[in-house]
């Protein structure tokens, strides 16, 4: 049985699960900028970005738990890459599309803040 990390290394852990979303982020958006992977430099960035991602998730999971985990990664992923896009590609975000980040967002709080989810049983 994988041993779960406790204490000083469930903040570490927390550092992996921020290079996994910044990783993941970078991936995402060097995927639109492929072309299909037709465009060798966003294409490898792509490759090498979600290799980094998956696996500095794999190491933030040896202390968070998978759900608590995955609904930080995808959802601040996921707002995240929307505003990137935003800014850089002025992508238009219309008055669902923020609520429904904000959404996103209070969703993860909530599973942080105040489930018991979060503790290892």
């Amino acid at each position: 049985m994988a041993r779960r990390a406790v204490g000083a290394d469930r903040g570490m852990a927390y550092v992996y699960l921020l290079i996994a979303i910044a990783a993941e982020v970078t991936a995402t958006f060097c995927l639109t900028l492929s072309n299909g992977f037709t465009r060798p430099g966003p294409s490898c960035v792509t490759v090498v970005g979600y290799g980094v991602a998956f696996y500095s998730l794999s190491l933030a999971l040896r202390a968070i738990p998978t759900g608590v985990a995955y609904a930080i990664w995808s959802g601040v992923g996921t707002v995240l890459i929307t505003l990137v896009c935003r800014v850089v590609l002025g992508q238009k975000l219309d008055l669902a599309a923020v609520v429904g980040m904000t959404l996103i967002i209070c969703g993860v709080l909530v599973m942080n803040l105040l489930s018991g989810g979060g503790q290892h049983g």
